[in-house]
């Protein structure tokens, strides 16, 4: 175990080296958190520190419900809402969102539509609706450059609804349309 001056110091600096390494223990709130936790820091006096998650809980202490400190270093549940986020983006690239709705990607995840679009925001920077409709032109761009498929079949390849909002969503992008795209690419 490293001693109090360094865990102490390590707490207050929020220092991302030592997490998983020791517990901060508050006797205050009979709580144990992770030294980077983002809570309103306590009163060194108030603070003990242990090896594990497990010494924390048989000293008595609950662990807090921000940081987990009770889940293993580095799993899902350790990462946090980052880890919806990223679950999400890998059913959007599956194509939840070409045959079905935020909603239902939602409910998938376990969250609320409200809440999935401030993730959306706060990690991704778009909504899911916008990086599914990325992720479908990608597709469709790479199938006009590498097939002779028709447009047609290109759009609902690539997992438009139809070719009118294929047509659109390109023109909107490119300022061309997808068949100008690929006379383009070919020429």
């Amino acid at each position: 175990m490293l001693d109090f001056d360094t865990c102490n110091a390590a707490r207050l600096r929020r220092d991302p080296e030592f997490d998983g390494r020791f517990f901060t223990a508050v006797r205050t709130t009979m709580i144990y958190c992770r030294p980077v936790c983002p809570v309103k820091q306590p009163l060194t006096k108030n603070v003990s520190y242990f090896p594990t998650a497990a010494a924390a809980e048989r000293a008595g202490y609950r662990p807090c419900l921000r940081c987990r400190p009770e889940t293993a270093p580095f799993c899902a549940a350790w990462n946090g809402t980052r880890t919806t986020v990223e679950r999400a983006l890998r059913l959007i690239e599956a194509g939840a969102l070409d045959t079905g709705t935020v909603e239902d990607l939602s409910g998938r995840l376990g969250v609320g539509v409200r809440h999935l679009s401030r993730l959306f925001a706060k990690h991704v920077g778009a909504s899911p609706l916008q990086v599914a409709q990325t992720l479908r032109i990608g597709r469709a761009k790479r199938l006009l450059d590498e097939t002779a498929l028709p447009i047609s079949e290109v759009a609902f390849r690539a997992g438009f609804g139809s070719v009118r909002r294929f047509n659109a969503a390109f023109s909107k992008l490119y300022d061309r349309s997808p068949s100008s795209i690929r006379r383009a690419v070919r020429g």
